[in-house]
């Protein structure tokens, strides 16, 4: 079994909760840290606290040297080019806002449209509105897949890009993405992925799927808070101007002019969060070890396993009813009429960490008539067991609810 040892390495899941063991089943929202990547970031902040690039003394040069490795160790993850072509970032959201600032300053006219899912993330919405665009959202249907017949008929003139999301974050579908991007290119617009969801389920490979713009979290794959990627195409990421201004990220300054520096570091302007990219290199070491296709068929089997178990209660509504091997690890549903915050509270009195809420998500909400769902979301520790008594706690919960 995968998770044979693994437990061990996370601290956290030893925690008590409410006088029960935790049983942790929030990992769409953030995963728990193995005791490496603690260790990797203690390490830093004990031994190696330097500011990168700048110095000339020892740690400087260490702090460097392991910050641009980690680069390197990204763009082979991710199947990148060149290590030019990773930026990192706080995570997702800044990616796509940096994109979404810098695209829209370069290609947006005033009369511009992008077209999203209807599934997406509030984090993959609002940057192109405040860029200024006009969104055109493919429907999905009942089951949550997307209606690909109505996707290329939202080609326009005023058409500038195309913002997908990798795997919904309520849903748990894993899109079509490689076809998206292949219709998108047919019409010579670019396209970015929201890979927050997918990266820590799926292998990504982004000279395969031929994405222009790819962005994700480390703290959903192990890795820490506050330290993402967004890689972009060489070719793209030269014709953008720099995001923000600051250190770094220039040639030369004088109080005429400024000329930028070259990639990536034009778009990573400021100290960087150092010590949290080293952790994300850890984090990868930690899921190359296991092997991502290793990690998914756990976390698939998990996903089969708990829908069955929840299927087999009354006054359950799923949302997100694919195949399983067309989802990744989440599971949105409902009990009878109860609100679900009710029933997360419930379940969390029980030990069991679900999310509740719309899971920024409200246009998916708006689709199915109601005001947010129950999300338990798994990962590579997650166990049956847990899966067992998760559906145990929902069954007392349902009792208390009558």
């Amino acid at each position: 079994m995968i998770i044979d040892n693994i437990r061990a390495q996370f601290p956290i899941l030893d925690t008590e909760v409410h006088g029960h063991q935790l049983v942790y089943l929030d990992n769409a929202a953030t995963t728990q840290k193995p005791q490496c990547v603690i260790d990797t970031l203690t390490d830093y902040y004990a031994h190696l606290n330097a500011n990168i690039h700048r110095g000339a003394h020892h740690l400087a040069a260490e702090a460097t040297e392991r910050y641009e490795a980690v680069r390197r160790q990204v763009q082979q993850f991710i199947g990148a080019r060149s290590h030019e072509e990773v930026v990192f970032t706080r995570g997702t959201t800044e990616s796509i806002n940096l994109v979404a600032s810098s695209f829209a300053r370069r290609y947006f006219t005033g009369d511009d449209e992008v077209i999203v899912s209807g599934m997406e993330h509030h984090s993959n919405i609002v940057p192109w509105q405040l860029a200024g665009a006009k969104l055109r959202p493919i429907p999905f249907s009942d089951d949550g897949a997307l209606m690909l017949s109505a996707y290329e008929p939202l080609f326009n003139e005023k058409t500038r890009l195309v913002a997908v999301t990798h795997v919904s974050n309520t849903l748990g579908t894993i899109n079509p993405i490689k076809e998206i991007i292949d219709i998108a290119h047919a019409h010579g617009v670019p396209v970015l992925i929201d890979g927050a969801q997918a990266v820590a389920h799926l292998k990504v490979d982004v000279q395969a799927l031929g994405c222009d713009f790819y962005c994700f979290s480390g703290h959903k794959m192990y890795g820490p808070m506050g330290v993402g990627v967004m890689y972009g195409c060489q070719e793209m990421l030269d014709e953008l101007p720099p995001y923000q201004g600051g250190g770094e990220m220039i040639e030369d300054v004088t109080f005429e002019r400024t000329t930028y520096n070259h990639l990536p570091f034009k778009f990573e302007a400021g100290t960087p969060s150092v010590g949290d990219v080293l952790g994300l290199g850890k984090a990868i070491d930690f899921m190359q070890e296991l092997g991502v296709d290793n990690i998914a068929a756990h976390e698939s089997d998990l996903l089969a396993y708990a829908t069955q178990q929840l299927m087999k209660l009354d006054g359950i509504r799923i949302f997100g009813t694919l195949p399983v091997l067309q989802k990744a690890a989440v599971l949105s549903f409902l009990v009878d009429d109860a609100h679900p915050y009710d029933v997360g509270t419930l379940l969390d009195q029980l030990g069991v960490a679900v999310r509740t809420g719309h899971h920024c998500t409200q246009p998916v909400m708006d689709r199915y008539g109601i005001p947010g769902t129950v999300r338990a979301s798994f990962a590579v520790y997650n166990t049956k067991d847990e899966v067992d008594a998760f559906i145990a706690a929902l069954e007392k919960i349902m009792v208390l609810l009558k």
